[in-house]
């Protein structure tokens, strides 16, 4: 008989926790909670000794694993079953990675080729002498291609890509002032075709095209969407138009069509082995028993922190600057789909859902916020990202210094410092995890960004939450659209007196 997911939680809630020094006095604890996976794009080391999960909890999260039907829906998910069930439909982002149904496999890997074709088409040069690319979406559309080419281009790309997001116009004159209309592509990517802050942004770049005396705006542009008929009912020919299926979702597009600029920048063949580190992780997560997956073990100790802690936010520093860009992708991978007040069939959530996540970059965050890690009131759970091999050239004494204090911190906040003084006192006992990865390249990245989606998947099912729906990003989208139709009447008082402040209002 399964164990009721209530009384599994309660059990957590009310187990006695050992200090972090008191865990690692037990014979064999690195042993068992630090994992190396060999992956396409070297060694990752796996480490989350430094946090409180020990048998006794692992035990209990195993249980509500089993209760959870953790299994069940890890196999819906990966054969492509309908598991978004409040959209119905499917969440097919790994059949990108050649790992999921058959049948959308096969249709993934048909819309690669074509998007393999056009990119090589435009480095062959049939498009002219193409220098630059103005990326425009927004959110899943955005984050992760910017991710991506920030992390992958830094020695330089093979077409400099741009990405804008914001409707603000500051953003797309930036990327104006980059390039030359001459020898920039625009890629337009929205899964509707009909996104508001990313149609404006299009309007705006063809305009700019059409200033800067191209003939044909409209043949520069390269349409990546799940609704390739918007597309050309917009403009674009069917050629240059790079569909992706309704079953993946916007933050989980990037290894679909939407990766299109990363393809670009740094070559198709990049582009496959991003994938090929992915899928690497998807068969880790997939065949890997509970008590050695590295998946699983992050989302219990996820779980344990935002229920038996009651920790309402997590960070995650990333010690090189490559991957500046991570914490801000993982936001919305994580709150997008875990902040959720109801469970899959629409009962309310009766305890904490996603932390909130944010954090930044080493050593930088070490001079701003790590005051508050080490000696605030709040337990703040920290993941720490490392890369083995430098990303440049100077003297190694840079690098040196920068893994030395990744380490330092995990290490302090774990041991504290005893101090008769109470303004120099550290508590210690402090959790973090940490990655390190031999070296950056794509397969590496992919490789993370899988972990970490997985990782979320993994919360969402023993929390029994649907994570791929994300309703809660409309409302205010719905009601600024009312403003600008001028439809928008009866706000509150505060509201209504910014629009008339504003000049919204007649």
């Amino acid at each position: 008989m399964t164990d009721a997911p209530a009384a599994l939680w309660n059990a957590l809630e009310t187990l006695e926790f050992p200090t972090l020094g008191a865990l690692f006095a037990v014979p064999g604890r690195l042993d068992r909670y630090c994992t190396t996976l060999d992956l396409p794009g070297g060694p990752i080391r796996f480490d989350w000794s430094k946090t409180h999960l020990f048998p006794a909890a692992e035990a209990i999260l195993a249980r509500l694993a089993e209760a959870q039907g953790l299994a069940e829906k890890r196999r819906q998910l990966i054969e492509g079953e309908a598991i978004n069930n409040t959209e119905g439909r499917a969440a097919e982002h790994t059949a990108q990675r050649g790992v999921g149904a058959p049948a959308s496999v096969v249709e993934a890997e048909a819309l690669h080729e074509r998007m393999q074709g056009l990119v090589e088409a435009i480095h062959e040069g049939l498009f002219g002498e193409v220098r630059s690319l103005i990326h425009i979406g927004i959110g899943g559309s955005a984050l992760g291609p910017a991710l991506a080419i920030d992390a992958l281009t830094r020695d330089g790309a093979r077409v400099a890509v741009h990405v804008v997001s914001n409707i603000d116009g500051c953003a797309l004159e930036a990327a104006f002032r980059a390039c030359d209309p001459a020898t920039t592509m625009i890629a337009v990517a929205s899964k509707t075709f009909t996104t508001t802050e990313t149609m404006t942004n299009a309007a705006s770049a063809l305009d700019w095209l059409r200033e800067g005396g191209v003939d044909d705006p409209y043949g520069r542009v390269v349409a990546l969407t799940a609704s390739p008929e918007k597309a050309v009912e917009w403009g674009v020919d069917d050629t240059r138009v790079l569909p992706f299926s309704e079953s993946v979702g916007g933050r989980y597009s990037l290894w679909s069509s939407i990766g299109f600029p990363i393809a670009l920048a740094i070559g198709f063949e990049g582009f496959a082995e991003f994938l090929a580190g992915a899928a690497a992780i998807d068969h880790h997560f997939i065949d890997a028993p509970i008590d050695s997956n590295v998946v699983v073990r992050a989302a219990f100790a996820d779980l344990l922190y935002t229920q038996a802690f009651k920790c309402q936010t997590r960070a995650v520093f990333a010690y090189d600057e490559r991957l500046a860009l991570f914490p801000d992708y993982l936001q919305q991978l994580e709150m997008e789909s875990n902040g959720k007040r109801v469970t899959a069939d629409g009962q309310p959530l009766t305890r904490p859902s996603a932390p909130v996540t944010w954090g930044g970059v080493g050593t930088d965050a070490q001079h701003a916020v790590f005051q508050l890690l080490h000696q605030g009131t709040h337990l703040i759970p920290v993941d720490f990202l490392a890369i083995k091999i430098p990303g440049h050239d100077l003297d190694p004494v840079h690098h040196q210094i920068l893994l030395s204090n990744c380490f330092a911190q995990g290490a302090a906040l774990m041991a504290g410092k005893a101090s008769d003084d109470g303004a120099r006192a550290y508590p210690g006992n402090r959790p973090s995890a940490t990655f390190l990865a031999e070296d950056l390249n794509p397969a590496t990245l992919g490789a993370l960004i899988a972990f970490h989606e997985h990782r979320t998947f993994v919360s969402a099912a023993l929390l029994g939450i649907n994570p791929f729906d994300q309703f809660g990003v409309e409302l205010g989208k719905a009601i600024a659209k009312q403003i600008d139709a001028g439809d928008g009447e009866g706000f509150d008082p505060s509201t209504e007196a910014l629009l008339a402040a504003a000049g919204l209002r007649g």
